[in-house]
């Protein structure tokens, strides 16, 4: 899929914002992502925690609507496409619900691409390390029903491209049994189908670094914050937090990932607005970027973007709406919508102008044949807002009139009625002291 610009900005996007089945059985009915990120509690004295979403809410990805409005936020403020986590342990997929609706639907017409998220699904938020809920399994029956899937997804005309090529992204490749076995099927399942042969992204994570041509694939790419504490030293805990936590200030990483050396082969840059997964280590291990801030951020995406052609021309963001590990471009109640609109001034060289919060916008229909139906979409559903809000408004001026007049009303008839029962008395005392008649013969 070709893009308008020749840098693309993808952000990871994290697909378990609503309830499954094993969820259900493994923390409880209903949990999702949200549990986790609503409980959190602060470790110390101005620790921002925990992080609450703003303009979206706390969304449920079971609802189109919701999709749409992020894929309208997205191409509003510059990001190219979404790249999702997908599950798949031999067979068994799990949090697969948007990725599907996404492709049975068309919708949203935003461009995405995958990343697997290719380890064994624990007990890791609770400290249970050994405790495995799913296990991946990488048996040749179903890496070839695997490939297939992925073939099928590379086909859909959203699907992210680099250089005329599928980007499909492997989180942790060295865990990997027979990896030359899985790319060659791969590549031949795409080239079955008539697509292009996948342009494979290898994530440094878990402390491999390896070229990416050590497994056969075409690039590498950072996933940070995975190697940052190989080039930034941990700072101390801040007076009154909780000691057993790890802490390291945010201007330092960005400091130093802004002069960071490139290796001889390609490795997409990646770029983070903050991190904090407090949520998912509350009692310990949690790694905590101090310090993080929308126009730090944005200094460090500009020199990331502005070099990015040289480095692969992909730009990736951890992430969209990374909730319980405090790396979100998703507006919250901290700081708005800033982390979008600082994206939208380095990728776009503005930001997006905003419609009067009183009286309607320009009608969109005229730019629509040539827009996108996500802005289109975005457009409309801020129309429909800001005219509920005036509706209430109203609703709410009218309340309180009938309410203020209710009140006088009834003052004036409780003053009537005293006045009717003062004047019954008087009448009552003039009667019992009228004089006796007289009765004349």
């Amino acid at each position: 899929m070709s893009t308008e610009r020749p840098i693309q900005v993808i952000a990871f996007f994290l697909p378990q914002m609503h309830p499954v089945p094993e969820n259900d059985a493994w923390w409880g009915e209903g949990f999702t992502e949200w549990t986790k990120v609503a409980s959190a509690q602060p470790l110390g004295p101005t620790h921002y925690q925990p992080h609450l979403p703003g303009a979206l809410g706390f969304y449920d990805l079971r609802v189109p609507e919701v999709r749409e409005r992020q894929a309208a936020l997205a191409r509003r403020h510059g990001i190219d496409g979404f790249m999702y986590y997908h599950y798949w342990f031999g067979g068994h997929r799990l949090i697969d619900r948007t990725v599907d609706e996404i492709r049975v639907s068309g919708r949203p017409d935003l461009p995405f691409c995958l990343c697997w998220a290719n380890e064994n699904w624990t007990r890791a938020w609770d400290a249970g390390q050994k405790s495995i809920l799913m296990e991946q399994r990488y048996d040749a029956e179903e890496r070839a029903a695997h490939v297939e899937w992925l073939a099928e997804t590379f086909a859909d005309p959203r699907y992210i491209h680099v250089d005329g090529r599928p980007l499909f992204a492997v989180y942790r490749p060295q865990v990997l049994e027979e990896m030359s076995d899985f790319v060659e099927q791969l590549r031949n399942a795409a080239r079955a189908r008539g697509v292009a042969d996948p342009y494979l992204v290898k994530f440094d994570t878990h402390g491999n670094f390896d070229p990416p041509q050590t497994y056969g694939f075409d690039a590498a790419a950072q996933f940070l914050p995975h190697g940052v504490s190989e080039w930034v030293p941990f700072a101390p805990t801040p007076p009154g937090w909780q000691p057993n936590h790890l802490y390291m200030n945010y201007e330092d990483v960005v400091n130093r990932f802004i002069d960071h050396v490139q290796p001889p082969w390609t490795r997409h840059e990646c770029v983070m607005p903050s991190w904090d997964n407090t949520p998912r280590r509350r009692s310990q291990g949690a790694l905590v970027m101090l310090g993080s801030s929308p126009d730090r951020y944005e200094r460090w995406l500009r020199a990331v973007y502005e070099r990015a052609p040289e480095r692969g021309g992909v730009v990736f963001i951890n992430a969209w709406n990374e909730w319980a590990e405090g790396a979100h471009l998703e507006p919250d109640q901290m700081w708005g919508d800033a982390n979008l609109r600082a994206t939208a001034r380095v990728v776009l060289g503005a930001e997006p102008s905003d419609a009067p919060d009183d009286g309607d916008p320009p009608h969109p229909l005229a730019e629509a044949a040539q827009g996108r139906y996500e802005e289109l979409y975005l457009d409309v559903y801020d129309r429909y807002v800001r005219a509920r809000r005036r509706l209430t408004s109203f609703d709410e001026v009218v309340r309180r009139e009938v309410d203020r007049r209710c009140e006088n009303l009834s003052k004036e008839l409780r003053e009537e009625r005293a006045r009717v029962e003062q004047l019954s008395a008087q009448l009552k005392r003039l009667l019992s002291h009228r004089p006796s008649q007289v009765e004349i013969g």
